[in-house]
């Protein structure tokens, strides 16, 4: 099941359990970890993208070594909410997680790696570090927004 309704997603698991958030770019995949309760979200590791199918395998293993129960998949959005290309290829690519067999939400994920760099940038972290991190950070801010949003909602029943 892909939602990018919060309330759907929630209902799909009324147990919580651990949740992956994914920054989807052109090179790479960054991945998040949160807590069964989903009260905190952070940085896991960075899959170097190749073929889908390769891609595929590593989020298997992730997911299974984890315990991951749902994905959050962050989509690009323009900044007036409208889609582009690279929005088309995130949906596509969530849509290709099918065999994952996991409820999927798609979260918002404009300015997230805007505000991972400036929060990097401000903690002196060189550029090095930082291009070595942005992609997981980036999908921890993502999963982040997406559990606080979450716990807002009433419990599933």
């Amino acid at each position: 099941m892909i939602t990018s309704a919060a309330a759907d997603f929630r209902t799909a698991l009324p147990d919580g359990g651990v949740l992956a958030g994914l920054d989807v770019g052109t090179k790479t995949i960054g991945l998040a970890l949160c807590d069964a309760g989903w009260s905190f979200a952070g940085p896991a590791e960075t899959i170097r993208r190749t073929k889908f199918t390769a891609d595929l395998q590593l989020l298997r293993a992730f997911i299974a070594r984890h315990g991951v129960k749902g994905l959050v998949v962050g989509l690009p959005l323009n900044m007036d909410g409208s889609d582009s290309p690279r929005t088309q290829s995130t949906r596509a690519f969530a849509r290709n997680l099918g065999p994952l067999d996991l409820p999927l939400l798609l979260w918002d994920e404009r300015w997230s790696t805007q505000a991972v760099e400036r929060a990097m940038i401000a903690a002196d972290v060189s550029r090095a570090k930082r291009s070595e991190a942005v992609d997981k950070l980036a999908a921890a801010h993502i999963l982040q927004g997406a559990l606080d949003a979450l716990c807002m909602l009433p419990p599933a029943v």
